[in-house]
């Protein structure tokens, strides 16, 4: 019988000797890192067989947290690093965090050719729609008109869809879930980590103290209400006293196909190659 939320304890899975945490109160990328370590419990990965891999920002030092092995890597580097790493390790759980920041702008690339190459890698973009770390910049989720450090009368560029963009770029797995619904993201996770190929899912987060004072959300109750209510504001204003209006956001798993994962075709093809050059050299 699976656990109830209130169930599972969190603590051994964490490196306690790195408590407390650097998180705001009110963020929701602490409830992201639960959800995990949740889905890792219930699936019984062995800590000895997990590698967790992060770049820069919020998002990219959750790995410091997590009782594995983890790697904090360089911004926008760490769908490159798994790379090498589920290729040379296949036995591994290879599963990278990584933020919107990180992720969609200087990791875009990264982004694109991680799901066209369908390697088996679990990656978790939690989505915050700004640069919480490093002085609340735009980024590429940011929704429209909406306030930051670099978007003084509001933004006024239109914000990716990232599971659109993973999905257009055939990644075996994409899902979107809300961090209200603790469960829902849980069995997300799951789902992606057990798939065979590339999983990307999106966790709306929110940044209460950078993203959400500045533009005047409200409270972190509030705020993770707000998701329950809207999904996520996609919002925007046609001045500061217009009130905010969404569109909706779909949740849950969104693409789901079973394209040939990478790292066994690469493996196979070598075999393949290996086992001519050895008929070859027996002929001669």
């Amino acid at each position: 019988m699976l656990e109830h939320a209130a169930d599972f304890d969190i603590r051994p899975a964490l490196r306690q000797e790195m408590m407390p945490h650097f998180l705001c109160p009110g963020c929701g990328h602490g409830i992201a890192l639960r959800a995990l370590l949740w889905a890792l419990h219930e699936l019984k990965i062995d800590k000895d067989r997990l590698a967790v891999v992060s770049g820069i920002g919020c998002a990219g030092r959750l790995s410091a947290y997590i009782d594995a092995s983890t790697f904090h890597t360089t911004h926008g580097r760490p769908l490159a690093f798994a790379t090498g790493l589920a290729l040379a390790r296949p036995d591994l759980h290879v599963v990278v965090i990584s933020g919107d920041g990180d992720c969609l702008a200087i990791g875009g690339n990264h982004l694109i050719h991680a799901c066209r190459r369908n390697l088996k890698i679990t990656c978790l973009m939690l989505n915050n729609e700004v640069y919480g770390m490093t002085g609340g910049q735009v980024s590429p989720t940011t929704s429209d008109g909406m306030l930051t450090t670099t978007t003084p009368l509001g933004n006024a560029e239109p914000s990716f869809d990232a599971c659109a963009l993973a999905t257009a770029a055939g990644a075996g797995f994409v899902g979107r879930e809300v961090t209200h619904h603790v469960p829902k993201l849980k069995a997300l996770i799951k789902q992606g980590l057990e798939h065979p190929g590339f999983a990307f899912v999106e966790v709306l987060s929110d940044c209460t103290e950078i993203f959400g004072r500045k533009n005047e959300l409200g409270s972190s109750s509030e705020m993770i209400l707000r998701q329950k209510s809207e999904i996520r504001p996609s919002a925007y204003r046609d001045t500061v006293d217009t009130p905010f209006r969404s569109t909706d956001l779909h949740t849950g798993v969104l693409t789901r196909n079973d394209r040939a994962e990478y790292g066994g075709a690469y493996r196979a093809a070598a075999a393949r190659a290996k086992a001519a050059e050895a008929i070859k050299a027996a002929a001669t």
